[in-house]
């Protein structure tokens, strides 16, 4: 996750129900796939001739680059560091992308698969809050746990499952191509889960949750006097010493069918030999490497069992022992929850290239930031998960003849936000590694492009370095928007200690500031119409070029009402203001989460020290293209219709984008 909201999920409950259902689910799916094929290949195939008639190429492809930016992009390609995309860019095409705001992740590539803005698509940020109580909740999906229970003593059996809720509106490009027989194949594109009903292949991505219900909680178990200390993004256990072995528990999700029964749990003991024993197998490890993906199989006393799979680490063997355990993933082969569409598509390719990452977020940016793993050992599980999505691309693209290949890598975006403090370093440090193997990549994909065929190559946003964090509620707080109970000067995280019957206005996520309205707000006190648009002007005056006194720089650009940059019907669900900051500034981590300071600016002092959430014009994306494009100032909103045209589908009339190229 993006911030120290690495619990915000949609809670474990589905676990078991999901996993046991999902199976069957698909167990039966792929049984009636295998029996309607042949009628389906001799209906593809005719419709297939139909749809293809207008297309103006056969195959079409995305190659998201998560992050890659453009000033460090044209450097390295000058450089002679980048060759691939240098080629790409002479002979076809390359421009900046402009991104969306803000520019987040979420938001971009939820532009990116539906050709509309954010008030049309209703992702604005990471988070959203509940109107209700002002709590944090996922902006892109939420899983509804089960309503009744039938309750037998201290046991409760489930009468309805659980559901997952995709937040994310209108229609994703590759929804429309399918309905004109046109294939997609689509691999981790973020905000895809849950995943969609669509005539294609999709595996989800950002904001999958693990096996926990959580965006991503890791375990770390030690023998050090600090094992029960708080630990953001995890937790830590101690080890018991028992003879020359350390033992420990590792927590799986709750037990749904036994009343305030707590997570389940599963005992391992690792050996003075560095040998893991868990659920009735070994497993060598070494220090400092990680574990294959080890398969996990939590059990209720009602013989129901949810399936994960995670690594583990030993960070360190004297004079204390100490490991680290991933964030326990939805197991592929056995899904809690649908991860992919058809549900036996993850399946499918587990059995194709073994266990691999379900994760939204796999790379553990918050092991790293909380110094329970190092910068060598967060670089391994990140390149440990580029190359399982490598496998999967460049699988797709041998076994794809006519149709579509998308697929997002994070690495570009992760290690930029975890080493962007060592840029520059001699050598070039990490991110000229990470950006020579994003060239790799483009190498290893311009064999499967042809002149019938169009590549693209795209970031959703560029970077920026992260030095100072800006929390906007402490401002609002010392400016009179923003008011504490009993006087208080600080507050706790997720508005605890906020009077909202005092508060006009207050911040949450990384995106803007929100007004506390009437009617909209459960404790909303501005009334919509001129008071509601004199405080967002008002607002947008003060905090446009807010200054960093200490530093003497500027710590804002621009503050944007949003209904200036947007028009829609979710425009009410995102922030009333965007703001804009510098270059070196982001929203602070405490404001993130709600949490009033004592401090307007401070140090940021995580390895967490690049991002991309400033002023939208200072962090455009890229755009590299096999042929000319036309556009002389393209936006992310322009690749869904150009999918479509370049099919010789119609671009329906609510998507805002155009298509890059000039068809005659």
């Amino acid at each position: 996750m993006i911030f120290p909201l690495a619990y915000v999920g949609p809670g474990a409950g589905f676990a078991f129900l999901g996993s046991f259902l999902t199976i069957v689910a698909a167990a039966l799916l792929s049984v009636a796939a295998l029996l309607m094929w042949p009628f389906r290949v001799m209906w593809r195939l005719a419709a297939g001739i139909r749809s293809h008639r207008k297309a103006k190429v056969r195959k079409l492809i995305f190659l998201g680059l998560d992050g890659l930016d453009p000033r460090l992009t044209e450097r390295y390609m000058a450089e002679g560091k980048m060759p691939h995309l240098a080629r790409l860019k002479s002979q076809g095409s390359y421009s900046r992308l402009r991104t969306t705001f803000p520019a987040l992740s979420p938001v971009a590539w939820s532009t990116f698969a539906t050709g509309v803005n954010p008030a049309r698509h209703n992702i604005f940020d990471f988070l959203n809050r509940d109107l209700r109580s002002y709590l944090p909740e996922l902006s892109s999906s939420k899983v509804h746990p089960p309503r009744k229970f039938w309750k037998i003593g201290r046991y409760r059996i489930p009468l309805d499952r659980p559901f997952a809720e995709l937040r994310r509106k209108s229609q994703p490009f590759w929804k429309i191509l399918g309905e004109h027989r046109v294939g997609c194949t689509i691999l981790r594109i973020p905000i895809t889960f849950p995943p969609e009903k669509f005539d294609g292949r999709l595996l989800s991505a950002m904001c999958t949750p693990d096996l926990k219900g959580t965006q991503g909680s890791f375990s770390h178990f030690t023998t050090r006097r600090e094992a029960a200390a708080a630990c953001t993004g995890g937790s830590r256990f101690p080890l018991e010493r028992v003879g020359r072995d350390y033992a420990g528990f590792l927590e799986g999700p709750d037990n749904l069918f036994v009343a305030e029964g707590g997570p389940l749990r599963i005992p391992f003991r690792v050996s003075s030999a560095l040998t893991l024993r868990i659920q009735g197998r070994s497993w060598q490890l070494k220090l400092g490497e990680f574990s294959p993906w080890i398969r996990l199989s939590f059990r209720t006393s009602l013989g129901m069992k949810a399936h994960g799979i995670a690594r583990f680490l030993i960070t360190e063997t004297t004079p204390e022992f100490s490991l680290y355990v991933t964030p326990v993933h939805i197991d592929p082969e056995k899904p809690a929850l649908p991860i992919s569409h058809p549900p036996y598509y993850a399946v499918y390719l587990a059995k194709l290239m073994g266990s691999f990452a379900t994760l939204g977020m796999a790379e553990d940016t918050w092991a790293l930031n909380e110094g329970v793993i190092d910068e060598k050992q967060f670089l391994e599980q990140t390149y440990l998960t580029h190359a399982e999505r490598e496998t999967m691309f460049l699988g797709a693209l041998d076994r794809t003849r006519r149709g579509v290949v998308a697929c997002v890598f994070d690495a570009t975006d992760r290690v930029q936000h975890m080493f962007y403090r060592r840029l520059g370093e001699n050598g070039g440090g990490a991110i000229e590694d990470l950006y020579r193997r994003a060239d790799a990549l483009v190498g290893k994909t311009l064999p499967h492009v042809d002149e019938q065929t169009v590549l693209f190559v795209l970031s959703d946003h560029g970077f920026a370095s992260f030095r100072r964090g800006v929390n906007l509620n402490t401002w609002l707080h010392r400016n009179g928007y923003l008011a504490l109970r009993d006087g208080a000067s600080e507050s706790g995280t997720y508005f605890q200690g906020v009077d909202w019957s005092r508060t006009k206005a207050y911040a949450l996520g990384l995106g803007g500031v929100y007004l506390n309205l009437r009617g909209r707000e459960s404790e909303g006190i501005v009334e919509r119409g001129p008071e509601a648009s004199a405080l967002e002007q008002e607002l947008v005056g003060k905090l446009s070029n807010l200054q960093d006194d200490e530093l003497g720089r500027t710590a804002i650009r621009q503050a944007y009402a949003t209904k200036s940059l947007y028009q829609g019907p979710y425009l009410d669900a995102g922030p009333d203001l965007i703001i804009g900051f510098d270059e070196g500034y982001r929203t602070s981590w405490d404001a993130a989460t709600g949490k009033v300071g004592c401090s307007v600016i401070e140090d940021n002092l995580k390895a967490w020290s690049g991002d991309h959430c400033i002023d939208p014009p200072l962090v455009p994306g890229v755009l590299f293209s096999n042929r000319k494009i036309d556009s002389g100032d393209p936006g992310i909103e322009d690749l869904a219709p150009t999918a479509l045209e370049l099919f010789g589908v119609e671009k329906p009339d609510w998507m805002e984008g155009k298509p890059v190229f000039r068809f005659a």
